[in-house]
């Protein structure tokens, strides 16, 4: 197996973590400096005389690139094994680590584990409720359950380090654009639970709470903005093509046609892909099967609102999109993409 560890003004932790993997022969470690600067460089100095890889960065360029340059490392320079990447600050076991790797081994296809924390006892404020909030918004936005996407202990398929580099991402929000392109790109997601340990109530953590939270949540917000501006745009033509037409089939199904067009651009292009545009013989099948699918459950809905109700129509239509948002908003991120 191979020990990836990305690291950014790290203290003696890190060296205690070497050695302590040493003593378990959890090796070769691969060591990132993130660009640390002068100040840490003895500490750099002793783990590559310990004998870990170091690789360096000049200046800060963020977990997510640390992470995509051991990576890089790992598979130009063939190293063996699975690969588990751990924190630098003391949080992992050498033994967690050790679980994580056997679990990789009992696998029969390529996937990852993630060492979950099980978040009892004594634990910094901004840790719990962070999870919490980005567990929950996972959950609702993907369909999968997961119960730790914050963790810094993952492990992955030697074969899956080609698609971890092409991964969005360059800082915190690459952890999470990887959890959430796992599904669509086959790989399974494993948890195995593992002791949470925060020391000095996680004070080295470099996580900065407003700018790095947006970045992690940045791929959810972009799916429920693209779902939101197919909406108006729905909503718009639906008005447009009635006050013409005056026939409500019509106009439910042109409106939604041109809107579902969009939404699927968008979410190919954008969305789901990172900028890396998914296969249409695919993904275009599907998303209309669902459209067709959306299309009935919104005439239905809206006809029986509006015509059986007698409720007006631009509040059965609200009435219609919110009664359908959160299943087209789930079966295309589970099914589709």
């Amino acid at each position: 197996m191979t020990i990836l560890i990305p690291a950014y003004e790290p203290d003696n932790r890190l060296l205690d973590l070497i050695e302590q993997l040493h003593a378990f022969q959890l090796e070769p470690i691969v060591i990132v400096d993130d660009g640390s600067g002068p100040s840490y460089r003895e500490i750099f100095e002793a783990a590559e005389a310990s004998g870990c890889i170091l690789l360096t960065h000049e200046v800060n360029l963020g977990k997510g690139r640390a992470l995509k340059t051991g990576f890089g490392y790992i598979q130009e320079a063939g190293l063996p094994g699975h690969v588990v990447c751990a924190d630098s600050d003391g949080q992992h076991l050498p033994h967690d680590i050790k679980r994580i790797f056997e679990k990789l081994l009992s696998q029969t296809t390529p996937g990852i584990v993630l060492g979950s924390r099980r978040f009892s006892g004594t634990i910094p404020l901004r840790s719990r409720f962070g999870n919490s909030v980005t567990r929950a918004v996972f959950s609702l936005t993907t369909g999968t359950k997961i119960y730790d996407t914050q963790t810094g202990l993952r492990g992955f398929s030697l074969s899956m380090l080609d698609w971890l580099c092409q991964i969005p991402g360059e800082r915190f929000e690459y952890e999470m654009n990887m959890l959430l392109t796992a599904h669509r790109d086959g790989y399974k997601i494993t948890e195995e639970y593992i002791d949470t340990v925060y020391l000095d109530h996680n004070k080295s953590s470099h996580f900065r709470p407003l700018i790095d939270s947006f970045r992690i949540y940045l791929p959810i917000l972009m799916f429920s903005t693209s779902s939101l501006l197919s909406a108006l745009l729905d909503f718009t033509l639906l008005f447009l093509i009635q006050g013409i037409s005056h026939n409500l089939f019509l106009s439910v199904v042109a409106a939604r046609l041109c809107s579902s067009i969009f939404n699927y651009t968008m979410n190919r292009k954008y969305v789901f892909t990172g900028g890396k545009v998914s296969k249409v013989h695919q993904s275009l099948p599907k998303y209309f099967l669902l459209v067709i699918l959306v299309l009935l459950l919104n005439y239905g809905l809206l006809y029986f609102y509006n015509e059986t109700l007698i409720i007006p129509l631009v509040i059965a239509k609200l009435l219609t999109e919110a009664s359908i948002f959160l299943f087209s908003y789930w079966a295309q991120r589970k099914y589709v993409y």
